[in-house]
């Protein structure tokens, strides 16, 4: 047996895998299961005979059943939550019962080694962009904390010391975040993390706990600055909740990434007016701009294929998705590309001014993780991804006040470091010299800070002994 894991976009590479297989070995059976399988169920095995069930939504004991059933060379009818193919019919049976005690599980990190974790399965949200809402039946569950921090240590011995928590909103329930938070720190758990949340679900007590156990970034769906939008896509949060929510986690240390979705129904210059606005209001370190895609199971498709008369036969072009201006007479896509154009350079040309004016917590305790955050964000700024960027202005000078900022706040590793490198980038190597000196008063054992330094003493001609007696 193959089981195939199916999202949208990668639905072609797994009907291309489920043919393969076919062809070496005929009598495999292909089972797709996942978001994009278990929506288009019928889609899959009414087009590709290659495939030969579908496992439908939260798959664990339907696939298991099903292995069991092939294994004992038994019928699938008796088997809930599947879809199969029984001769010329395709035969559909009930729903399987979602898992009541989420810890009843095995711990996956006893067998696998990975980086993504899950807290919770479902959202509270029903945004009309996501299948979430449909496809975890609109229930949320948890794992308990102990279940959680277990597969965390059990990761950390194996040697990663990095996770994207990716649960839908992983601050719903605050009791359970600031238990996380401090076993982590109890069990001196070195490691960083992202979270993605709801503008709605914040605490300062709550971003306090989690950045001192180790996040660094919160990513938050804001999606649109227009009221007017954000009622489309059902996203049920405040202007006043965005501010605030933007406000706090900075303030604590921890990046906060706004997710922003345009060409959406209704879309115009005014609302992308609103929501280069609102940017300006949050002024946000980290942004991502999408076109609104279509995917099978949200609200906004269903109302999309019965507004064009379209069937799931969309879904045989060999692409990865359907843009929804693409159908739209209203959106024309040299318009929708310009929104896009437009809100990009304008984050762009402001991101700079936004990092210069970053409010942190005076909070004594919290500066080891502050001076943390921003080396961080300045290393983004000379060597990381806003160094890329030929809109971002100013990156150098940006990144040099990050980090002489950061070293008010403690003796930042990656703030010398950085800040040694932008000024070798100056040809200033006296004052590399002289900040990387003090990093390795810190630091003696670096090999990055004296390898920094071995290249800002050839710069300035000067090769004596007394600068290597370290090694």
């Amino acid at each position: 047996m193959i089981g195939v894991s199916v999202l949208n976009a990668n639905r072609w590479g797994g009907i291309d895998i489920a043919g393969i297989a076919k062809k070496l070995n005929p009598n495999v059976k292909v089972v797709f299961g996942g978001v994009a399988a278990s929506f288009l169920w019928k889609h899959f095995l009414t087009h590709f005979k290659e495939i030969d069930a579908v496992v439908i939504g939260e798959g664990e004991y339907s696939f298991l059943n099903l292995i069991k059933a092939i294994e004992n060379k038994e019928k699938f009818d008796a088997i809930a939550g599947i879809a199969f193919r029984n001769g010329k019919d395709i035969v559909k049976t009930q729903d399987a019962d979602l898992i009541r005690n989420l810890d009843d599980l095995p711990v996956p990190a006893n067998y696998f080694t990975y980086q993504h974790l899950s807290l919770t399965r479902g959202c509270a949200g029903r945004c009309t962009f996501c299948g979430s809402p449909e496809f975890w039946r609109g229930k949320v569950r948890f794992h308990s904390p102990e279940y959680f921090i277990n597969q965390i240590e059990i990761l950390y011995q194996k040697g990663v010391n990095f996770f994207y928590i990716s649960d839908d909103t992983f601050t719903m329930r605050e009791d359970y975040v600031i238990e996380i938070c401090r076993k982590i720190i109890e069990k001196n758990i070195r490691i960083s993390w992202f979270a993605i949340s709801k503008v709605s679900y914040i605490s300062e007590e709550m971003l306090c706990w989690m950045r001192k156990a180790g996040c660094i970034q919160i990513s938050y769906g804001v999606e649109s600055g227009s009221q007017k939008i954000r009622e489309l896509l059902n996203k049920n949060i405040s202007e006043e909740q965005i501010l605030r929510a933007f406000s706090l986690t900075t303030r604590y240390g921890i990046l906060a990434r706004a997710y922003f979705i345009y060409g959406c129904p209704g879309e115009t210059e005014d609302t992308i007016r609103e929501t280069i606005d609102l940017i300006m209001k949050i002024k946000p370190l980290s942004v991502i701009f999408y076109i609104l895609d279509i995917f099978p199971g949200t609200a906004i498709c269903d109302a999309f294929m019965r507004k064009y008369n379209l069937t799931d036969d969309i879904w045989l072009n060999r692409i990865e998705d359907i843009l929804y201006f693409e159908k739209d007479p209203d959106l024309p896509k040299e318009k929708v590309l310009a929104f896009g154009k437009q809100l990009r350079e304008s984050y762009y040309a402001h991101l700079s001014e936004f990092a210069d004016n970053i409010e942190l917590s005076d909070n004594k305790e919290l500066y080891p993780f502050h001076a943390d955050f921003l080396s961080r964000l300045g290393m983004t700024f000379s060597h990381g991804d806003y160094a890329k960027i030929e809109a971002v202005s100013d990156k150098d000078q940006t990144a040099e006040t990050l980090y002489t900022e950061a070293l008010r706040y403690f003796p930042d590793h990656r703030a010398y470091l950085g800040l040694g490198m932008v000024y070798q980038k100056r040809r200033d190597f006296q004052k590399a010299q002289q900040i990387l000196s003090e990093g390795i008063g810190h630091y003696p054992q670096s090999e990055s800070l004296n390898l920094c330094m071995g290249i800002t003493l050839m710069n300035r001609g000067d090769f004596q002994q007394k600068h290597w007696n370290i090694f």
